[in-house]
C-alpha cells in the first residue's frame, strides 16, 4: 500500500517509528493511535488501520479525508476513533500531527478537572494548563469513544488552541506541529502528570509561570530531533 500515491514514504516511515515510540515509552498500549496531516495535501491525513500501535507496520497506513472515509483502495479496517483525528486536523491548520492515549497517569487529571500545568521545564508546552472535554455534555451517557465526526468535532472545540486536552474516563489527546513534537508532547504530559501528582501530595506546588514555560517550551522544541533520534534508536534495538 505505501507505493500509493497519496502514501507519502517519509511521512509513512515516521509515523511507523511514532506508533513504536509512543508503545515503548507507555503512552499507549494495544490501543491508542498517532496520526500526521498529509505533507502536500493538507485536507488529508495518514494513520494506521486497525492494528496495535507496537505492531504497525508501513503496510498499515492508510491516507483519510476529514470526514473519516479512507481515500487509498481497499483499505484495511479503520479506527473507530479516526474522527478524533480528522476534527482536530479540520479545526486546526496549525496542527500536523495528533497522538490519542490512555496514558495512566494523565487520566485522573481529566476524571477531578484538576489541571494539567508544567511543573517542570520538560513540560513547558502545557502552559498554563490543559483543556478539558466530557462527552456527557454533548451526547450524554455514552461508551466514550469519539466514534463519529459529531462527536470529533465536540473534542475539537473543547481542544481549542490548547496542546493537550483530557477527557474524562478515557484519556487525553496531544497535538504538535510535526509528528516528532506531537509524540515529544505525550510522552512528557504522562511524566509531567506523574510528577505533579507526586508534588500535590506534598504540599503547595509551584508550577513554571507562563513567560517561563513559554520560554521552555521554545528551547525544547530546538532539542527534539535528539530525544527522537534516542527514541529511534532504542525502538530499533528492541
Amino acid at each position: 500500500m505505501t507505493d500509493h500515491p497519496l502514501l507519502d514514504a517519509e511521512s509513512v516511515a515516521r509515523l511507523v517509528q511514532a506508533n513504536h515510540i509512543l508503545f515503548a515509552q507507555g503512552v499507549v498500549d494495544g490501543l491508542g493511535h498517532v496520526s500526521v496531516r498529509h505533507p502536500s495535501r493538507p485536507e488529508r491525513f495518514l494513520l494506521s488501520c486497525n492494528r496495535a500501535p507496537a505492531m504497525v507496520r508501513p503496510e498499515d497506513i492508510v491516507c483519510y479525508d476529514f470526514d473519516g472515509n479512507a481515500v487509498t483502495p481497499d483499505a484495511p479496517r479503520p479506527y473507530l476513533e479516526r474522527f478524533i483525528h480528522a476534527e482536530i486536523f479540520r479545526a486546526r491548520p496549525d496542527v500536523m500531527s495528533v497522538v490519542h492515549s490512555h496514558s495512566p497517569n494523565v487520566i485522573p487529571f481529566g476524571a477531578t478537572r484538576q489541571r494539567l500545568r508544567p511543573i517542570f521545564h520538560m513540560a513547558g508546552f502545557l502552559g498554563e494548563g490543559t483543556a478539558h472535554y466530557d462527552m456527557r455534555d454533548a451526547a450524554g451517557d455514552t461508551d466514550l469513544l469519539v466514534r463519529n465526526p459529531e462527536l470529533g468535532r465536540s473534542l475539537a472545540e473543547a481542544l481549542g488552541g490548547c496542546t493537550c486536552v483530557l477527557m474524562r474516563g478515557h484519556g487525553s489527546t496531544t497535538v504538535g506541529t510535526s509528528v516528532e513534537q506531537a509524540v515529544y508532547r505525550a510522552i512528557y504530559a504522562e511524566v509531567n502528570a506523574r510528577l505533579q501528582s507526586q508534588a500535590m501530595g506534598m504540599g503547595e506546588v509551584t508550577y513554571l509561570t507562563p513567560r517561563e514555560a513559554q520560554l521552555a517550551a521554545e528551547a525544547n522544541d530546538s532539542q527534539i530531533q535528539r530525544s527522537w533520534d534516542l527514541w529511534c534508536r532504542s525502538v530499533q534495538k528492541a
